[in-house]
């Protein structure tokens, strides 16, 4: 109880720079943290999945609401889960680091990001919901920052005040593998090592504040290739026809498939997706439950 307690207090929904109204809108890392702290409640019962990649159902709906003034989300196609090229020949993360390492190194780490995200949310009495979302997030020299989200129907952009923090995932991610793990670790409110879904969630939450730069990108391919049970399968051509590498964990009841690019190792995109049906909530076994692709 003192871990949630500690982690709610540090979600924050009304930070001192953030909108100063009673009824306003987390901002995007208030509704992670809140996320974070749903997640290690409902660990405990593995039957309430909500989708990492919007920030979970309650954000989806926060936004649906906010944006379209509407008291009922809209609707959207489940998307398929993707598919890994029968003929491709799996490529090891080990090599797939060491290539990291020899690429290209003008890539420069940058604050933002550019993402997709398809999420689905459930329910007791009603079929799931796919929720689409586009979010771009530009970073000021005076630390101000712009976040336009576009939910399939509505573009809102909203403009934020200076602000600033020595914490992950506003810090800036180190390029040296031993700090990136703790610093993976500590944007995952974790007091102990991360497993490797915890640290596929941990990189996802990065990835939403940070385009990662070539440095950075090469610690993590080693990390990643120092991990459990995060196995190559092959090439897959993602949601935004990118080629690229899958790597696949699975782990209580989903499959987590993480694409990187074949010539970088930059992560691509992340994709949840259920290996057991949830006949209570309309869950099919391969249903995707949440899906992220990263463009910068």
């Amino acid at each position: 109880m003192a871990d949630e307690l500690d982690l709610l207090r540090r979600a924050n929904p009304v930070p001192t720079d953030g909108p100063h109204y009673g009824d306003g809108p987390l901002d995007h890392h208030a509704e992670r943290r809140l996320d974070a702290l749903l997640r290690q409640r409902t660990a405990r019962r593995p039957r309430l999945y909500w989708g990492l990649a919007a920030g979970g159902v309650v954000a989806a709906l926060v936004s649906a609401l906010l944006f379209t003034g509407q008291t009922t989300a809209p609707a959207a196609a489940a998307p398929r889960p993707l598919v890994v090229r029968a003929d491709s020949t799996p490529v090891p993360l080990e090599t797939l680091a060491e290539r990291a390492r020899v690429a290209d190194g003008s890539a420069v780490l940058r604050k933002g990001t550019h993402v997709r995200t398809w999420s689905l949310g459930m329910s007791d009495d009603k079929p799931p919901i796919t929720y689409p979302e586009e979010r771009i997030v530009r970073w000021n020299a005076d630390d101000s920052h712009t976040e336009t989200v576009d939910d399939g129907r509505h573009r809102t952009t909203r403009t934020y005040p200076p602000s600033w923090s020595d914490a992950p995932p506003q810090s800036p991610p180190p390029h040296d593998v031993a700090r990136l793990r703790a610093y993976l670790q500590e944007a995952a409110y974790s007091k102990t090592p991360l497993d490797t879904g915890e640290l596929l969630d941990a990189v996802d939450y990065v990835l939403d504040t940070w385009h990662l730069g070539a440095r950075e990108t090469a610690a993590l391919a080693q990390l990643l290739a120092g991990t459990d049970g995060l196995k190559p399968v092959g090439q897959v051509t993602d949601r935004l026809g990118r080629r690229g590498q899958a790597y696949v964990y699975e782990q209580s009841g989903t499959r987590r498939m993480l694409i990187m690019d074949p010539a970088t190792g930059a992560v691509l995109g992340l994709e949840t997706t259920f290996t057991k049906a949830e006949p209570e909530y309309g869950v099919k076994a391969g249903d995707v439950m949440d899906y992220s692709a990263w463009t910068g």
